[in-house]
């Protein structure tokens, strides 16, 4: 086009029209700057007004008002707009005003004085339209010219593997690690993918990425349940769906909405905790999450009272782990081994009235089976001190709690803090409660729960988000 003598607001508006980019963007790419070239340019422009800037938040307020996007203010458009060499008008579209504080619009509709437009280069004379053989060589060049740009990616096929590998390995740190520390590599990560899906690749590898971003939104929601931030883990669970259903992939649209239903199981909504495992469970998979959908379904009829639907949850759970044929795709946090079924499984028994066999379930899996993480340890542990104090044992519930209470805080997440708070309640109903045990076990429970990662994170002082 700039062969063919048109100006670079000509160019920024075929891109828009013709590959569907946002204006900010078409007007970048028409100049042909990187975006770590216009926030080197912005960066540089110095003044009063001056703008502080990085290629992701260039792209970001490229993206807005998009799902990744981030609104530029006045200020950041007046800068864009100075260096690009348009009007702020030329730079936003409905969607931006639409978008946009109402104080903004007023600003713009007093048509505040614009920064001075660079002059487009020189117009070369127009060329005749190519004739006979030469328009078949121009042709050619065209269709190359395309081909060269529609082959540039930003990302290959081994680095997507090692995202993979890196997510398989974060989700395996998270079963033994801190919490806090793997949170941050995995938020790390996930902008790390979601930075490479704002740019350009092969449709291939952006399925691979959006695969990739989807298991670590769900390790994210997951996390912050565990954290018990509950309304930030549906935000990532709806993240994490939408990667899924853009990836076109059963097998994660099943460990989200597991994870969905965990987050509504701790937040008191035990209808829709099960109507996410069912969807789960709906989906084809090779792997354990079937086993754990069917436990998750099993937990929350046991907190409705439906002992039957429990029961019956139950035995799915026993007949998708003896049909089990396939392999976990990411293993660690999201696998269910027998371990973490007989966990769910002594938890379910105890709620629908069958302490002696929530508490032959957890001492078998305990003596037989190797652990899958601290937490289920710990839940497995209350369990079984649950299962003492039915049966009318203090003494071996405290026995069978003192692994729980040897955690440090950081490992106190909050799925045990709050089977630990409905443990210490009911040991203040129980008819030993007033036994030297059970008076000297409440004590320390309250103050374990106290010391703990949720608590600690509830009274932090609020900081902004980025």
């Amino acid at each position: 086009m700039t062969a063919l003598g048109c100006s670079t607001a000509e160019i920024a508006l075929e891109m828009r029209g013709r590959f569907g980019m946002r204006p900010r963007e078409a007007w970048r790419h028409a100049r042909g700057w990187t975006l770590q070239e216009t926030a080197d340019r912005l960066n540089s422009a110095g003044g009063t007004d001056a703008v502080a800037a990085d290629a992701s938040l260039v792209g970001k307020w490229e993206k807005w008002p998009g799902p990744s996007g981030r609104r530029p203010t006045l200020p950041v458009l007046a800068a864009l707009a100075s260096i690009t060499g348009c009007s702020i008008e030329q730079l936003i579209d409905l969607d931006d005003r639409r978008g946009m504080p109402e104080s903004d619009r007023l600003v713009l509709a007093r048509a505040a004085p614009q920064p001075s437009v660079v002059p487009d280069p020189p117009r070369p004379p127009s060329r005749p339209e190519p004739v006979g053989a030469e328009l078949i060589h121009v042709t050619a060049a065209e269709s190359a010219s395309w081909a060269a740009w529609a082959e540039a990616t930003n990302v290959g096929d081994i680095a997507i593997e090692q995202l993979m590998a890196d997510a398989r390995a974060l989700s395996q740190d998270y079963l033994a690690g801190d919490p806090a520390t793997v949170f941050l590599q995995t938020r790390k990560l996930r902008d790390r993918v979601f930075g490479l899906l704002e740019g350009r690749q092969y449709p291939r590898q952006t399925t691979d990425l959006y695969l990739a971003a989807g298991y670590l939104c769900t390790l994210l929601a997951w996390m912050s349940s565990d954290l018990g931030q509950l309304r930030d883990a549906d935000t990532h669970g709806r993240t994490a769906w939408l990667c899924a259903e853009l990836a076109g992939h059963h097998e994660l649209r099943a460990w989200v909405l597991s994870t969905r239903s965990k987050t509504a199981f701790w937040d008191g909504r035990f209808k829709e905790a099960i109507t996410h495992a069912r969807r789960g469970a709906a989906y084809p998979s090779s792997g354990t999450v079937s086993i754990l959908l069917a436990c998750q379904e099993a937990d929350a009829w046991s907190r409705l009272g439906a002992r039957s639907e429990a029961r019956a949850a139950l035995a799915l759970a026993t007949d998708a782990s003896e049909a089990l044929r396939g392999e976990d795709e990411i293993g660690g946090l999201f696998s269910c081994p027998e371990f973490r079924r007989a966990n769910y499984g002594a938890a379910v028994r105890l709620r629908i009235g069958d302490p002696a066999g929530a508490l032959a379930e957890a001492e078998e899996a305990l003596r037989t089976q190797p652990a899958h993480s601290y937490g289920t340890t710990a839940q497995m542990h209350v369990s079984l001190a649950f299962a003492h104090l039915a049966l009318n044992s203090p003494d071996g519930a405290a026995e069978a709690l003192r692994p729980v209470l040897n955690l440090t805080p950081e490992h106190r997440l909050e799925p045990v803090t709050s089977r630990m708070r409905e443990l210490a309640a009911a040991m203040a109903r129980s008819r030993c409660a007033e036994a030297a045990a059970a008076i000297a076990l409440q004590g320390e429970i309250d103050a374990w729960c106290t010391d703990s990662v949720p608590r600690h994170l509830a009274l932090s002082p609020r900081q902004g988000r980025g």
